[in-house]
């Protein structure tokens, strides 16, 4: 069992408690005609910036929408969806926890050093940087990563996951529905295996609380690389995200990170831990992850023997496979048609997301869509496109972009198609979108 340094007391203290373990949310009470008799509408805080009229329209779209309205319906909450990495929070907890795994010695060597088991995508020239490690553990052993003779192997490791590079440069991965999976991100919970979800919450936890105690800015070495060290989360996210829930929104975060990774820092933001929905592996029969993702829609739980045989491993939450695992978990779909979507009335009312893996559910949105400004050419096309006035932008929180001098090329190449073919993009109606102007950053 991993050792959590704060011990039993962060169990029910700054985070939630993660798959596995004894919840720490608090109750949700049930509501009823004497909870809306005293409800009180809850707007977001004027001490925190927001641009332009953002923030108003957030607060009319709640009032709309919310327990205040007429036809609000506590038996169904509108649902509202957030990502998580860089809209609730400033950078990537993923990266954070892998770092610290490499640095604290938490990665476990393949089963016969074999590290096509961790992907069956990954290329030779990946497969040949790799062979870094083989000598450093036996198979099922923990890498020494963080020692000194272990700096290779975690250079080797960040090479493919930071730069999607292999030995010579070549490309890690290949042969993947590019609208369906992102192979580095899923490459950094696959990297999990060997870990209850409680087990990786407990050492989330950990790396989490030193990235939030680190500065702003900071940097770390791992391996021979500097690489970012903190966290932060917005606070403006956080007074949102706790408005929707006091006005009667169901709220979910789907993120593209290791589902018990989130979920130990979902009550950072008021957020019970079982309206995360993140990356999900298949459990041995010990209950430890395996280096397969479970499936969603018409794709199966993934099966990897490391050499030809494998299926599966074909979808993640990323782009389509973020709608494919709302509609699996949160609709009760599990028919190969979740990777469809689903009527307009049966869908949520809320989004927001920063990045173009967010761009299918939040373009599901029925109402409003909030968009972080991060420069992702497809997503900001559809928030500059601007279909029906639905979609808001806002700069980054902390350390926001300067602006994109450049037009986004929304008319020719902004948009990928499953094969990472770059094509033009559509908006809603399928109608083609033009190429749009970078009008949200910061002036000052």
């Amino acid at each position: 069992m991993v050792r959590s340094r704060l011990g039993l007391l962060a169990a029910c203290g700054l985070f939630a408690g993660t798959q596995a373990l004894v919840s720490c949310d608090p109750p949700v009470p049930a509501e009823g005609a004497a909870d809306m008799a005293t409800y009180t509408p809850r707007h977001l805080s004027t001490t925190l910036t927001w641009w332009g009229d953002n923030r108003k329209r957030l607060d009319a779209f709640m009032d709309t929408y919310g327990k205040g309205s007429s036809s609000y319906d506590a038996s169904k909450k509108p649902i509202a969806l957030f990502d998580w990495d860089n809209t609730i929070i400033k950078n990537d907890v993923g990266d954070i926890v892998l770092f610290w795994m490499l640095r604290m010695n938490k990665i476990f060597q393949p089963p016969d050093k074999n590290w096509r088991r961790t992907s069956f995508i990954l290329n030779p020239d990946a497969l040949t940087l790799l062979k870094a490690c083989d000598s450093l553990a036996n198979a099922g052993e923990v890498l020494p990563t963080g020692k000194p003779e272990g700096v290779a192997c975690a250079d080797a490791i960040l090479s493919v996951y930071l730069d999607n590079k292999g030995k010579t440069g070549l490309a890690a991965f290949s042969g993947y529905n590019y609208r369906r999976m992102e192979p580095t991100y899923a490459w950094a919970v696959q990297l999990q295996a060997g870990y209850t979800p409680a087990e990786i919450g407990l050492l989330s936890r950990d790396a989490i609380v030193e990235a939030l105690a680190a500065k702003e800015g900071a940097t770390q070495t791992v391996g021979s690389r500097q690489v970012n060290a903190y966290l932060r989360v917005y606070d403006q996210m956080k007074d949102l995200i706790e408005s929707m829930t006091q006005n009667g929104f169901d709220v979910w975060v789907v993120t593209a990170t290791s589902e018990p990774v989130v979920r130990a820092f979902a009550s950072s933001v008021s957020l019970p831990s079982d309206r995360v929905i993140g990356v999900r592996m298949v459990l041995d029969a010990s209950g430890k992850q395996t280096y397969n993702l479970q499936g969603c829609g018409d794709v199966p739980d993934g099966k990897n023997d490391g050499g030809a045989n494998f299926e599966g491993n074909e979808i993640m939450t990323y782009i389509d496979g973020k709608r494919c695992w709302v509609n699996k978990v949160i609709y009760g779909d599990a028919s190969a048609q979740a990777v469809n979507q689903r009527p307009e009335d049966k869908r949520h009312l809320f989004a927001a997301g920063d990045s173009n893996t967010d761009v299918v559910f939040v373009r599901d949105a029925t109402q409003l869509k909030l968009i972080v400004n991060r420069n992702k050419a497809e997503l900001m096309c559809n928030a500059y496109g601007n279909y029906m006035n639905r979609y808001l932008v806002n700069p980054m929180f902390i350390d926001p972009r300067p602006q994109q001098t450049a037009l986004y090329p929304c008319s020719s190449t902004a948009c990928l198609s499953p094969t990472g073919v770059a094509g033009p993009c559509l908006d809603e109606a399928q109608s083609a979108i033009p190429d749009q102007k970078d009008a949200v950053y910061p002036t000052m």
